[in-house]
């Protein structure tokens, strides 16, 4: 991937002040309850607090715009496994961090990916499908579980069929009642580990809601419904195929219980509809789908031994599934040529003062901070330039026309890679006037030396944006490379990703480049190598903690 070093001209810098919180409850699958934003981390419900993510006020020189976002409000999906969530949490004053991170599900090129382990549980309405799904993933005791219910691929109704609804005349246990096309294709995605949009059904109102579930990213994925079994090309994308067989008489009795007390309908009505629909229908149609199960299941989630057996071979399957990619990532590409996607800030006596000044590990905090605040806006102002301008007349106060650029790129967001991305978010805000703003959480596995996400939040449109991505250093190029894939997932186009870092190692950046060669990577300074522990050399020390004055490290990690 031969090619030549682009140099660019230093603009003058200015400082600016940043210090961001962002208060995060994470252990479940949570979403949004507006179109802004799609929020991912790893599932089993629980409630997640208020985050509002603090965007600091624009100032100095804004040259760019990008649509003002809204600040939105999390929600939760159920109350439910709040147990399991509880022992892998870590809890600071305004943090609270899910311990347990999702590991590569891609191989070092970023391209090949781990499929989720997609699990079907089929079986007649309250019969305790959603019980078991519950119970295994308890068992389960792993990140990254996300359960999709068939209830939420109800049609929509038109006004004869919703007047048909409200009297219990209408199917709704019938395979025409669901969208299987949409159902399909959102399972679809799942397995591929792009991110979806699922609809959210009001069962009082026989309708959808207007706001949607977002999810992404599962190892595990249970899908549960009354004819979960029933199509085609859903049943061929299942992994595990699970059928709860529970006596009628209990299932009309939870079904009585839950449509009276929990939906509000009477008991003349729910009898009506069970007789008139629900009970043909799992003759006609539900019965039927046992014959695709591998394991049928008695008694629903009361069954201990079915969901032991369960939990201990989808643990076996994902034992065969990963990815080690960081060892391969840092023995890589040694003795390749720039690639023609690496843009480096010209190395003027400036910019080779401010890097004197970060190094320096005798560098007082403030001044460390001052100076790397100095070399961030530098970096941005250089990845803005990369991008397409146009050419444009004005006409000035003295009358005169001045042939200048305008940007042509009207809608940026800027992506931080937590927690050292977050110092350049200042220096993005400061130049791109009411840019939104989107955060990743990526960090080291300390036994396999593996990066783990985290944590998410981006912009739910984030696919109509050009992206910067702001990560303070790269070494192996391993969380880097985590980021841009999860950003691929987000449909975002690999040419409209631009990396900005103050300083990468030769091999991160190769790295990059072979996965990603449409990613502009941007940097102030390459440094030549990394030792056997992935430290950068020589490096400018551990930058979140210098930053932050945490723990000191004795060297630089991506």
């Amino acid at each position: 991937m031969a090619g030549k070093l682009n140099k660019f001209e230093t603009p003058s810098s200015a400082s600016s002040d940043s210090d961001t919180e962002l208060a995060l409850e994470l252990g479940e699958q949570v979403f949004l309850d507006d179109e802004d934003y799609s929020t991912r981390a790893p599932a089993s419900p629980t409630t997640v607090p208020n985050v509002r993510p603090y965007r600091p006020p624009s100032t100095g020189s804004n040259i760019l715009k990008s649509p003002r976002a809204r600040r939105v409000r999390t929600t939760s999906m159920s109350q439910s496994n709040k147990r399991t969530a509880a022992e892998s949490i870590l809890h600071a004053d305004r943090r609270t961090i899910y311990t347990a991170g999702r590991p590569p599900w891609y191989n070092c090129t970023g391209g090949q990916e781990v499929e989720p382990f997609l699990i079907g549980i089929c079986g007649a309405s309250a019969s305790g499908k959603t019980t078991v799904a519950a119970k295994i993933i308890e068992s389960l005791n792993m990140p990254w579980v996300t359960i999709v219910s068939m209830d939420s691929f109800y049609k929509v109704l038109n006004e004869k069929q919703h007047q048909a609804a409200t009297r219990n005349e209408y199917n709704f246990d019938h395979p025409d009642a669901f969208d299987m096309e949409l159902l399909s294709g959102v399972l679809q995605r799942l397995k591929e580990g792009k991110k979806v949009e699922v609809p959210i059904y009001n069962y009082v109102t026989h309708s959808r809601e207007n706001r949607t579930k977002t999810m992404y990213g599962a190892n595990v994925i249970i899908f549960e419904g009354i004819l979960a079994f029933y199509n085609s090309d859903v049943l061929n994308m299942l992994d595990m195929k699970v059928f709860v067989d529970t006596d009628a008489d209990i299932r009309l009795a939870r079904r009585l219980r839950r449509d009276i007390v929990q939906r509000g309908r009477d008991l003349e009505g729910v009898l009506k509809q069970y007789m008139t629909h629900v009970k043909p229908a799992y003759q006609s149609y539900i019965a039927p789908c046992m014959a695709h199960a591998d394991i049928i299941v008695p008694r629903g989630g009361e069954n201990k031994v079915a969901i032991h057996l369960i939990v201990q071979h989808v643990h076996k399957q994902l034992q065969l599934r990963g990815f080690k990619v960081r060892e391969k990532l840092a023995i890589a590409h040694i003795g390749q040529p720039v690639p023609d996607s690496l843009y480096l800030l010209k190395d003027t006596p400036q910019v080779q003062g401010l890097h004197t000044f970060i190094r320096n590990k005798d560098t007082p905090r403030d001044e460390f901070i001052f100076y790397s605040k100095r070399l961030m806006r530098l970096v941005i102002e250089f990845a803005l330039s990369l991008l397409p301008y146009s050419e444009r007349t004005v006409e000035t106060p003295q009358g005169f026309s001045y042939n200048g650029r305008k940007c042509d790129v009207e809608k940026i967001c800027g992506v931080s890679i937590l927690r050292a991305g977050e110092t350049m978010e200042q220096a993005v805000c400061d130049v791109c006037k009411d840019i939104r703003i989107g955060k990743i959480l990526i960090q080291t596995n300390q036994e396999t030396d593996e990066p783990e996400l985290y944590y998410l939040r981006l912009p739910k449109d984030i696919k109509d944006y050009r992206v910067i991505l702001m990560d303070a250093t790269v070494a192996t190029g391993a969380a880097a490379i985590m980021a841009i894939r999860v950003l691929l997932d987000h449909d975002v186009p690999e040419d409209h990703i631009s990396l900005v870092s103050l300083l990468m190692a030769e091999i991160g950046v190769h790295s990059i480049a072979y996965a990603f060669p449409q990613v502009k990577i941007v940097t102030s300074a390459l440094d030549p190598e990394i030792n056997e522990k992935f430290y950068v050399l020589p490096g400018i020390g551990n930058f979140g903690d210098r930053y932050f004055g945490t723990e000191p490290a004795d060297d630089e990690r991506d």
